[in-house]
């Protein structure tokens, strides 16, 4: 099944999640150098990172939900990318993140993630979704933690074992979003 390609923009107090622009790319095509990236599949190429940035922007079509780019509404700077990823192998809908360099440890991750789970709970029915996150991803781990997800399982990837971390359900909550626009 297919759906029309319309992107939500979700506000916060400091982001705004909205769709994948081309101008975006360059950002993201640099991110993908980097050896940090091995804990998502890192690091890629420009072609193979463009690969990643366009399945990113066919999860809409193709499920009617995906992954918001953050931008930084101070600077309207790409932040990152933050939102629902499930392709056709996985078992299940992954809420994931990805924050750049310059963006990290100002708690924009968590503010972008409760926005996107409340988002979704309210719009597409994903109340308590997972995070796959590799066992030596300690941030992330502390960021699933700090969004109030548990530690459900551990897997073996081909790059070794992950965690499985499940979100609370959001259904009935505020998730501290300013409006969705």
């Amino acid at each position: 099944m297919t759906h029309p390609v319309t992107v939500p923009v979700i506000e916060t107090d400091r982001l705004i999640l909205r769709e994948h622009r081309r101008s975006d790319f360059d950002v993201i095509a640099d991110f993908w150098t980097d050896a940090r990236t091995e804990f998502i599949g890192g690091p890629h190429d420009r072609r193979r990172a463009w690969e990643v940035f366009s399945m990113d922007c066919a999860q809409w079509q193709l499920r009617g939900y995906g992954m918001w780019i953050v931008e930084e509404k101070a600077t309207g700077k790409t932040a990152g990318w933050v939102g629902f990823y499930e392709p056709d192998f996985y078992d299940e809908t992954e809420i994931g993140w990805i924050m750049l360099d310059a963006f990290e440890g100002k708690g924009l991750a968590y503010e972008a993630v409760n926005a996107a789970r409340q988002y979704g709970a309210d719009h597409f029915g994903i109340s308590a979704p997972c995070s796959f996150i590799a066992e030596q991803n300690d941030r992330s781990v502390a960021l699933a933690k700090r969004l109030g997800a548990t530690l459900q399982e551990t897997r073996q990837g081909p790059k070794g074992p992950y965690f499985v971390y499940r979100h609370p359900d959001v259904t009935s909550a505020d998730g501290g979003m300013e409006a969705y626009v």
